[in-house]
Order: structure tokens, then sequence, then C-alpha cells
């Protein structure tokens, strides 16, 4: 199915939301509970699947949304379609401080993979699916990076990075950055979870058991914090208070 054209335009700082404007019977596709507001001529419907395939049938349809629940997403997704005349807008709102990336699949070679909470929205057309490391047992062990999202089209998607976003090229290169920190790469790019230095570096080193691995050529998003890292920070337990803990006499006064 080809993919709509949108126009969309990126508002905000720390907490962004984009505006999405449609011609009549155009259609925007979005994870639920993203929609922050929308204009009356604008009809939404709940659907099991991202609807670039209209002649798929119900058991497909349940296995794609099996993958999607793989993933911690939610089995349905909203479309958004403007039924009015002239132009309609609706608006999506990020989950958590960051920023919304806008990503034109097309000039991507189609396919774009992500991590499992990234996606925000995208133009009707765009195909959502799962695709697993394949170096399972790192990625199992790792906790991020097994199963991922590919997001394949031709027109424009929106994915949201926590924190700062860091957008690079790689020319046959290789960069080794934390599990949670990646946010989008091409699938140009070969991805993997491997351990992160020597037992030592490991227990005491504070930057986790493994590192995600990126090596080739094409374009890589990271974030500089991820929303399990900001949830850890917040944590009672996380953030400041754990800095005096973090030696084994610490930990002996704090019990």
């Amino acid at each position: 199915m080809e993919s709509h054209e949108i126009d969309y335009k990126i508002s905000g700082h720390d907490i962004q939301y984009v505006e999405v404007e449609l011609d009549p019977d155009e259609t925007v596709i979005a994870e639920a509970g993203t929609m922050f507001y929308m204009e009356k001529d604008i009809d939404f419907q709940t659907k099991m699947g991202d609807g670039s395939d209209p002649k798929q049938g119900v058991f497909k349809k349940l296995m794609k949304a099996g993958g999607r629940m793989l993933t911690g997403e939610s089995l349905f997704l909203t479309h958004f379609t403007h039924k009015g005349t002239g132009k309609g807008h609706v608006a999506f709102a990020a989950p958590y401080p960051g920023t919304i990336v806008p990503i034109s699949l097309g000039d991507l070679n189609g396919n774009l993979i992500t991590q499992r909470d990234a996606f925000l929205c995208a133009a009707m057309g765009t195909k959502l699916s799962v695709t697993m490391n394949k170096r399972l047992g790192a990625g199992l062990v790792g906790g991020e990076g097994f199963i991922l999202q590919k997001i394949t089209g031709e027109g424009m998607a929106f994915v949201h990075a926590g924190g700062t976003l860091v957008e690079k090229e790689l020319h046959d290169e290789t960069i080794r950055v934390d599990t949670g920190c990646v946010v989008a790469f091409e699938d140009s790019i070969d991805f993997s979870i491997e351990k992160a230095g020597n037992l030592k570096s490991m227990v005491f080193g504070g930057e986790g058991l493994f590192l995600a691995t990126l090596k080739g050529t094409g374009k890589i998003w990271l974030q500089s914090m991820p929303i399990k890292k900001l949830q850890k920070e917040l944590s009672p337990r996380g953030g400041n208070q754990k800095k005096g803990s973090r030696s084994i006499m610490g930990s002996f006064l704090e019990s």
C-alpha cells in the first residue's frame, strides 16, 4: 500500500508534540494513548493492525498483534482520518521529556529498526512488524535489544528519543553504547549485544553487564535518557541516594 503524504510541525522543547496536517481522506496511525488534540472533522478508529494490507485476514492480524505484544506495546493502533474538507489537524504528544524525530522512510530505502517503545505515529501505509536480534543468547541476557520493531514504508514516521537526541552517520565504523540508549538505526547497520569488558568492569563499572554494538554504514539515532534510566533515577532507591552506597562500606552503613 502506498503511504499517504502528510505535512507536520513539531513544537515544544523539553516535552514535544507533533501536529500532523491531513488532506481529506488522509490517515495517520499512532500508538494508543498518544493523541494530544484533534479538530472536529478528524475521525478516529482503534484497529488491530497498521492497515498497510487491507486484504489481510483476521489470523494474520492476530499474529502481527501478538508480535506487538512481545514488544510491550498495545495490541491496537489508532487510525486518525480527515473526513472533512480543506485541511485537518491532529497532534500527538511525546510520552516523556525528549525529542520527536521525523524520519522519511523513503530516504532510508524504506526500512528502519527501532527500540520497542520508540514509535509514536506514521503516515497510513506504514507497516509495523517485529524483528529479533540475531544473537539470541546475548539479547536475552542483556535485557535490551532482543526484540526490536521494524518500520517499513515510503512516507513519514515519527519516533521519540528520551533526553538529548544524537544522530550519527557511520561509514564502515563501529560504536558501542548503553543498550537502552539506542533509539533507531537503518537496517544496513549490524546490531548486537555484547559483554561489557572483564568481570571487574561488569560488576563495579556501573555501566551494566552488556553494551550495544552498532557497526557498518548508515544512520543511527541515540538518546541520552531512556525511560528505564529515568524511572530508575526517580525511584526511591535511585539517583543520589544510591551514590553513597556504591562501595561495600556504603552498603554496610545503610543496612
